[in-house]
């Protein structure tokens, strides 16, 4: 953890909260507080996403070259830790953290020209088009065709659990484009606009009552072969590289922000002290396996991923057990006659992270990737 203490970094950390106290809107602060899920709507993240893009700010995992700030892994965790102490809303990862960086690595020079500036800018809204009916944590089994025709390809088929598809603009996905050989040899990853003809959305709700999730229906959609990114039937490559951004991830900050909240409302109980007190030992811990990963010691990028995924997860989860418990103790309002956020967004927070262990890879299918590849 000395890592965090450099001079150099206390004076970045300065900055950034010099820069939140002043160009975070209360308003979005009051949003983000009582978010329920992580994936929060572009009503409240857009507008932020601007603030920091004019800053320069909007991609702190971005390099200089694609219109990042060229930070190193230091500055943006301490970024991450400032923002999350903020309240400030999170951005939607789909275009920013996932597909952005694939981009980089696959794209052509006209792609990276095309949808890097659209994605800092908000201009283009990205949601996932991953699992299906039939593909879910076995993804390889995906059956979303698409056929030659021309410089098109056609598409028929349907993908579901599709974040924000509602509120999107463009979607990158996985089709089906050979069955020979292997499954994962068949697949090809494209990049499509929401607006073609053939494409509808339907909503799913959860059980917090949210429409977040949807399923998209594909019916003779035709998406031009010049967005596919990469090499045809060489899409799982791709997707590997872009579920390493989507497994991986600075939980740490966000969940300690969380913790401190909760542990500094009245009323709790002496037994719940002491376990938010567990959790907040198991979080100083995750964050200094996060600054580990960062600084590449000790595994790969993508185990690393798996590990931090699992542990962050199921440790938000437990969090949101506690919270419940925390919200039957408390009974009090705030000065706007209101319970305090936590409190109040508890249980639809609690219902809405089930899935949070499952969704980028069920936690149980990176235990078997760490218990393979890590530990032999």
């Amino acid at each position: 953890m000395d890592m965090l203490n450099d001079p150099a970094l206390e004076v970045f950390r300065d900055e950034v909260r010099a820069f939140l106290d002043a160009a975070l809107p209360d308003d979005l602060r009051r949003a983000a507080a009582r978010a329920t899920s992580v994936f929060i709507d572009p009503a409240v993240s857009l507008p932020w996403q601007r603030i920091l893009n004019a800053r320069g700010w909007a991609a702190p995992d971005w390099p200089a070259e694609f219109g990042g700030p060229g930070w190193d892994e230091m500055q943006r965790y301490l970024f991450a830790a400032e923002c999350a102490r903020a309240g400030a809303p999170n951005l939607a990862p789909m275009g920013l953290k996932m597909v952005a960086p694939v981009i980089m690595h696959y794209g052509s020079a006209e792609q990276r020209a095309h949808y890097l500036p659209r994605i800092l800018s908000g201009a283009d809204y990205w949601c996932q088009g991953f699992s299906e009916p039939g593909a879910g944590s076995d993804l390889a089994s995906l059956q979303l065709r698409a056929t030659p025709d021309g410089s098109d390809y056609v598409l028929n088929g349907s993908k579901i659990w599709t974040t924000h598809a509602h509120f999107a603009n463009r979607m990158f996905a996985l089709v089906r484009t050979s069955n020979d050989g292997k499954p994962q040899a068949g697949i090809s990853f494209l990049l499509l606009d929401m607006a073609t003809p053939g494409i509808s959305v339907e909503p799913i709700r959860t059980l917090a009552g949210d429409h977040e999730l949807n399923q998209v229906f594909f019916d003779d959609v035709r998406v031009p072969q010049a967005n596919r990114l990469g090499a045809e039937n060489a899409g799982w490559s791709v997707a590997k590289h872009l579920l390493t951004f989507e497994r991986g991830g600075k939980y740490a900050p966000a969940l300690i922000g969380r913790l401190e909240r909760l542990r500094g409302q009245a009323g709790i109980d002496p037994v719940l002290r002491a376990r938010l007190d567990r959790e907040a030992i198991g979080l100083t811990a995750l964050q200094a396996l996060e600054l580990k990963a960062m600084r590449g010691l000790g595994g790969s990028a993508a185990l690393y991923a798996s590990v931090l995924k699992v542990l962050g997860t199921e440790t938000a989860q437990r969090i949101d057990v506690l919270a419940c418990e925390i919200a039957g103790y408390s009974a009090w309002a705030d000065a706007d006659g209101q319970a305090p956020a936590d409190v109040a967004v508890a249980v639809p927070r609690y219902l809405n992270d089930r899935a949070a262990s499952i969704y980028a890879g069920s936690n149980e299918i990176q235990r078997d990737l760490i218990a393979r590849h890590m530990l032999g």
